[in-house]
């Protein structure tokens, strides 16, 4: 049944391998879990019943990711929509999150309608060559950047990056760890990561730096959030602004991921094509309209996703076992509390067991750097731009939007107009415009 469902021997993996790598994107992503309720609590929502919903919400949208599009992807409640929604529209417009649940729907149902028009696929496939795989290196560049802050290892300070305290033993059983992963995939010992990491949760146990918080748990009620969205209020001319912010970050943010991932994964074929991307972005449309009835924010496909990738995921498969773990998150949150939980050392926090595999994963896709055309600077200045835009503005989109404004103005003025798709001219335009008025 998995065979035909998967494809598992076609993609030269098997159960063991999917499940290995379920496992390390569930663990790498599992941080939603205790961040989501905390981020919007500030708009007044109640932090258990967001905990629920974040956990159904990803289960759903990751297995029909496995199911539908066959994709080793998990999705769930993203980081910077929650901010938005919390701080941008609750707080700072004081509007009420009924309200703003109901702008997140509202925006899910225009990546619905936009996907099934295939508008979205059309864009994936306007991206050329060379932006796709800056797009896999910039997103490597991203998840390494986090890996080294999660870590301890650097620290923003007075608006400058700079080394961390490297005193604290959480970031010391980090360092460890990272070493202990690099040295397993140098002897391609298989399993590396995943190895890695549960050798550096042991190692943290009797130093004190990870703490154990139980196993199992019952869940809060959902009742206090759910279907509480004021979709009526939210249908007005007054929140056309947010829904299409909404909008256009969900759209690039998945739209990057997906290429970044499927780069990463060998997915994409020789004509620069993501086979089933429509399906794929199908899914992440309607895991943010069923997440805004749950009383979450927007659902979209991590990057966190090529962890297990890197581990040898290949098929849906993956993504099933990963919808798994966030319905059993429901039940042993203590027990993932444990896992992913960050040990403070004089008002300093670090993640020391998820951390390092972050910075692997950022190396591995690094390697996609050698696919970008060199000899052309109409290509690799775009593809740098693509590149730090990401972690050093934090965002995906804005990542894309430096790579699509360069690209498309350096053919211009280099009288090869003709080599860049017209969607793409359109989308440097809407990113010129997007910088300029959102």
């Amino acid at each position: 049944m998995l065979e035909k469902l998967f494809g598992l021997s076609r993609a030269e993996t098997d159960i063991k391998t999917e499940f290995r790598a379920g496992t390390i994107t569930f663990l790498s992503m599992a941080y939603i879990i205790a961040v989501q309720p905390v981020v919007l609590s500030k708009a007044g929502m109640d932090p258990g019943a967001v905990m629920v919903a974040t956990c159904i919400a990803s289960a759903f949208a990751t297995l029909f990711m496995g199911l539908y599009a066959n994709y080793p992807i998990g999705l769930a409640p993203g980081m910077g929509e929650n901010f938005y929604f919390s701080y941008s529209l609750v707080q700072g417009r004081g509007i009420p999150w009924r309200v703003a649940l109901g702008v997140v729907f509202w925006s899910g149902l225009a990546f619905l309608g936009v996907t099934l028009l295939r508008i979205r696929e059309k864009i994936v496939d306007a991206i050329p060559r060379s932006l796709k795989n800056a797009i896999a290196v910039g997103i490597g560049f991203f998840i390494a950047y986090l890996g080294l802050e999660e870590s301890g290892l650097v620290r923003i300070k007075g608006g400058n990056l700079s080394l961390g305290n490297l005193h604290n033993p959480g970031t010391l059983l980090a360092v460890i760890g990272l070493f202990i992963i690099a040295f397993f995939i140098t002897r391609k010992i298989k399993g590396a990561i995943f190895l890695g990491m549960i050798i550096t949760f042991l190692l943290g146990i009797p130093a004190g730096i990870v703490k154990f918080h139980g196993i199992i748990s019952k869940p809060p009620s959902l009742s206090p959030i759910l279907f509480k969205m004021d979709l009526k209020s939210s249908l007005s001319l007054s929140f056309l602004v947010p829904i299409i912010a909404f909008f256009i970050m969900d759209m690039f943010d998945t739209i990057g991921t997906l290429i970044g991932v499927a780069e990463q994964a060998g997915f994409i074929d020789k004509e620069g094509k993501m086979p089933r991307i429509n399906r794929a972005l199908i899914v992440d449309a309607t895991g943010t309209v069923f997440g805004a009835g749950l009383g979450t924010s927007t659902v979209t496909s991590y990057i966190e996703s090529a962890t297990g990738v890197a581990e040898g995921g290949k098929t849906g498969l993956t993504s099933v076992f990963v919808s798994i773990y966030f319905v059993l998150a429901l039940f042993f949150y203590p027990l993932i509390q444990s896992l992913v939980g960050g040990y403070t050392w004089k008002g300093d926090t670090v993640y020391p067991v998820t951390s390092p595999v972050l910075i692997i994963v950022g190396a591995m896709m690094f390697a996609n750097i050698r696919k970008i055309d060199l000899d052309d600077p109409t290509e690799y200045i775009p593809s740098l731009l693509t590149v730090l835009g990401m972690p050093l503005t934090m965002s995906i989109s804005n990542g894309l939007g430096f790579g699509f404004i360069s690209y498309s103005l350096l053919k211009l003025v280099s009288g090869r107009g003709k080599e860049v798709s017209p969607v793409l001219h359109i989308l440097a335009l809407l990113f010129v415009l997007k910088f300029a008025f959102l």
